[in-house]
């Protein structure tokens, strides 16, 4: 196990989340991605990638027990203010049932976004 999975799942653990092994890794691949692409478009200030999960990855997955619980019509999310995709693409990862979308005005974080294939 890598030192991103081990971050990676010890801050799942501490948050008391259900987030499948295929997601994880969905997950890391999502962030080797950002820290790859921050260096040339400088999508975040943040650029130790062990850092990037628990300020990134973990802050976003903090809200998944909320929207789990809401009683919601559909199962719709609208990430506004993006940047590089946070919390949406964390958050679409984990609900693949949810229709998520991301929206930013920055053309180098869209670019950024447009790169990402999840399957």
């Amino acid at each position: 196990m890598s030192d991103y999975q081990t971050e990676l799942s010890q801050q799942i653990s501490q948050m008391g989340l259900a987030i499948t092994a295929s997601q994880q890794l969905q997950l890391i691949k999502y962030l080797e991605l950002l820290v790859k692409w921050n260096k040339a478009y400088n999508l975040t200030s943040v650029r130790d990638p062990l850092t990037m999960i628990s300020r990134h990855l973990a802050d976003s997955l903090s809200v998944l027990p909320y929207i789990q619980s809401a009683n919601l019509e559909q199962q719709r999310l609208i990430d506004v203010g993006s940047g590089p995709g946070l919390p949406g693409i964390p958050l679409a990862i984990c609900l693949p049932e949810f229709q998520v979308t991301t929206i930013d005005s920055n053309g180098k974080k869209l670019a950024f976004n447009s790169k990402l294939k999840w399957n």
